[in-house]
């Protein structure tokens, strides 16, 4: 440790800091534009420049490393005016519009002027002007004047987004920040770009001139797509969401934000919002009052269970709704007689439970790895912020190995990768299985034989080879993984060679509430169908639909929709007008955004939100729906006064714990047998933007280039 005085004070740091990380230990704020936390030290801005007694002149505060004894001063006249005469080049160029700069009100720039700019300039030549760029539908570079060339989205693509998008050209006054080549910024957290800018040349195209910072009010939440839970400050003007921010938490989501987070509330006020009960009569919607809506639920199910029995009917709840409506829902086909409740929509292969699937570790420990190997899964695409860490890791020297059916661009270095169709992945895990016994001189389970012995025999060895080096070491099984019709055997697989390797093993997890809807028991036990048995024709005669949508969200697609359309009665509980054709009953349900509720991520933490606007017209928290649906079927334990109730029930059955999900319940292992036999067809999948029903009515979002790759290369929902 280095001891430095700085304003008087004794402050002890690492040695290597600079005195920037010194100021920020003892709390001292020192202006600067450049200087992030998060980013590479630039030192491009020079407004952090401070006195640094026996330095000849004003030294950068990011820049200058400590040394012991060092004497610094913030405030002495010397860095003051040394400041002052920074700011006074920084204005020299800036335009004078902030009564129409969406950055207003909170600009560090303006705030900084106001304590170190002159109340006059003396530049009285041309200002410069930088023309505007088109990157795309989610940032807006349309007054590029304003930029005063910190380079913070330079870096952040760089270091943190793994893709170079924009950079620095020419010099002097000529500089300017762009594309170079005049392309779009694509990047799936590009977004993270706006919040870095600390003057108003990168603003959100979304939001761009709807409302002014000092109207909107903040509230927290948590975000509903992914498994990573990213905690969210949301942004609302006259109950109406008008922008989503990240909200600091090293844990989960550190500083920064997928675009899928940040943009998808553009869905919440929707024209496809459904926002009073409806009825199909005579093969036309008529919108009906709510007891109207939940007699006829009411009544068809008793009728149906009296005339076909409770076997009939069932329940597929999507992994985004929260512990609280899918805990009700489990409870209300329970009551009902039936044990036909499911969560897994895309899955193809669908074992008894034997444990929570989990991510495996905590997702800040993502960051830290050594050696991982990713199998079935799109890390980047499919969860973005997991990607950061470990491309972080890779940048201090983690070696990462991937197994997946398509060559994706990871934005990072991969020690090795194998591109193997979907059907040999199983084959493909028992060749890094046998390089592994091979290497370290152990007997290979029996069901592996010779799998290292093909083409890509090598290509296992690797994988083995860097497995078995370090220390910090994961097997993440992606998406596809957990949806292979192979699933049991990919986790049989990776227990084993992480057994052997010492490496953690853990599954991505799909959903925002993946974890919780198998800690509630959305799915079936001993004698209930699956998603997939109920999605075939005839199974059901009455289909509950809880933020479901079967033509996207089901493994069958349009074909799994068409089949549960000829059901006796089918009901969807949605925020949106959606399953039109196959619904008999919409009931309007609050998103995240109108409800209080609880997501447990894929490390098994406990999130729970308020609302943070009034529900749309007249739209009901889901798990009142499914409470008062239970009271009028005349179902006990359905007395509950408030969400936290509900939750509290659910932690009275041992099934979320406070804060974290208690640790016996979180199981990757597994009694399945190894089967390399090959199945036919590739797993089910969604992409960036097609995840859930909010992201799939996100305008911006649906413009962007991923978005529209997946619609050319996937079509329509199969």
């Amino acid at each position: 440790m280095v001891e430095i005085e700085l304003d008087g004070k004794k402050v002890q740091v690492a040695e290597g800091s600079m005195v920037m990380h010194a100021a920020e230990k003892a709390d001292t704020y020192i202006p600067h534009f450049c200087y992030h936390k998060k980013l590479s030290i630039a030192a491009n801005c020079r407004m952090c420049l401070v006195d640094v007694e026996k330095a000849p002149k004003p030294m950068p505060a990011c820049a200058t490393p400590v040394t012991n004894g060092m004497i610094v001063r913030t405030r002495s006249d010397k860095a003051v005016k040394a400041q002052q005469s920074v700011m006074e080049f920084l204005l020299i160029n800036h335009p004078l519009d902030c009564p129409i700069c969406d950055q207003g009100g909170e600009c560090q720039l303006q705030d900084l002027a106001v304590g170190y700019g002159a109340a006059s300039s003396r530049y009285e030549e041309e200002k410069r002007v930088v023309l505007h760029k088109d990157v795309g539908p989610l940032i807006s570079m349309e007054e590029m004047s304003r930029c005063i060339h910190c380079t913070r989205c330079v870096r952040f693509g760089q270091e943190v987004a793994g893709v170079m998008e924009l950079g620095m050209i020419h010099r002097g006054e000529h500089s300017e920040i762009t594309t170079v080549l005049g392309d779009t910024v694509d990047s799936e957290v590009s977004g993270n770009m706006i919040d870095l800018c600390p003057v108003g040349a990168l603003t959100s195209k979304p939001f761009r001139y709807s409302a002014r910072n000092w109207e909107l009010s903040r509230r927290k939440s948590v975000s509903p797509h992914d498994s990573t839970g990213a905690n969210l400050i949301v942004q609302v003007k006259n109950q109406k969401v008008m922008r989503v921010l990240p909200l600091e938490n090293e844990s989960v989501n550190e500083c920064w934000l997928a675009d899928r987070d940040r943009f998808s509330y553009e869905a919440l006020d929707s024209g496809e919002r459904l926002t009073a009960p409806m009825l199909k009569q005579g093969g036309a919607w008529k919108t009906v009052d709510w007891q109207t809506a939940l007699e006829y639920v009411a009544n068809g199910l008793k009728q149906i269970k009296a005339d076909h029995g409770a076997e009939r009917i069932g329940a597929l709840v999507s992994p985004h709704s929260t512990v609280e409506e899918l805990f009700l829902a489990r409870q209300l086909v329970q009551g009902l007689g039936s044990d036909n409740i499911d969560h897994r929509l895309r899955h193809a292969q669908f074992t008894a439970g034997e444990g929570v699937r989990w991510l495996g570790m905590r997702i800040a420990d993502l960051s830290n790895l050594q050696r991982v190997l990713v199998v079935g899964s799109n890390l980047r695409k499919d969860h973005p912020l997991f990607s950061l860490r470990i491309r972080a890791a890779t940048r201090r020297g983690a070696q990462v190995s991937v197994l997946h059916d398509e060559d994706h661009d990871w934005a990072m270095v991969l020690q090795s990768k194998a591109v193997v169709p979907a059907a040999q992945w199983a084959r493909a895990l028992a060749g890094v299985a046998r390089a592994v016994a091979d290497q370290k001189g152990v007997q290979a389970p029996a069901s592996v034989g010779d799998a290292n012995s093909d083409v890509q025999g090598e290509t296992w060895a690797a994988m083995a080879r860097s497995l078995l080096s370090g220390e910090r070491k994961a097997i993440l099984l992606g998406n596809a993984a957990a949806h292979h019709a192979r699933a049991s055997s990919l986790l049989a697989l990776a227990n084993w060679i992480g057994e052997q390797t010492g490496a953690a093993v853990g599954y991505l997890t799909e959903a925002a509430n993946t974890v919780g809807a198998q800690l509630v028991g959305a799915m079936p036990r001993a004698g209930g169908l699956n998603a997939s048995q109920m999605l075939n024709e005839g199974a059901l005669k009455a289909a509950l639909l809880l933020n479901t949508e079967p033509a996207y969200d089901a493994a069958g697609g349009t074909r799994a929709a068409a089949a549960l359309g000829k059901a006796e009665m089918v009901v969807t509980l949605s925020p949106f007008r959606c399953n039109l054709d196959i619904s008999d009953v919409l009931l309007p349900i609050s998103p995240f955004s109108e409800t209080p509720g609880t997501f447990v991520n894929a490390e098994g933490r406990v999130q729970s939100f308020h609302a943070v606007a009034k529900p749309l017209g007249e739209t009901r928290p889901g798990w009142k729906v499914l409470r008062v649906l239970g009271n009028m079927l005349g179902l006990p334990g359905f007395d509950y006064e408030s969400a936290q109730d509900v939750l509290v029930a659910a932690r009275g059955a041992q099934h979320v714990a406070e804060g974290f999900v208690q640790g016996e319940l979180l199981d990757n292992r597994t009694t399945a047998p190894i089967d390399l036999s090959e199945l036919a067809g590739r797993p089910a999948r969604a992409s960036i933007y097609q995840l859930d029903s909010i992201v799939r009515r996100a305008p911006s979002l649906q413009l962007t280039a991923d978005a529209r790759m997946a619609r050319a290369t996937e079509g329509e929902p199969a």
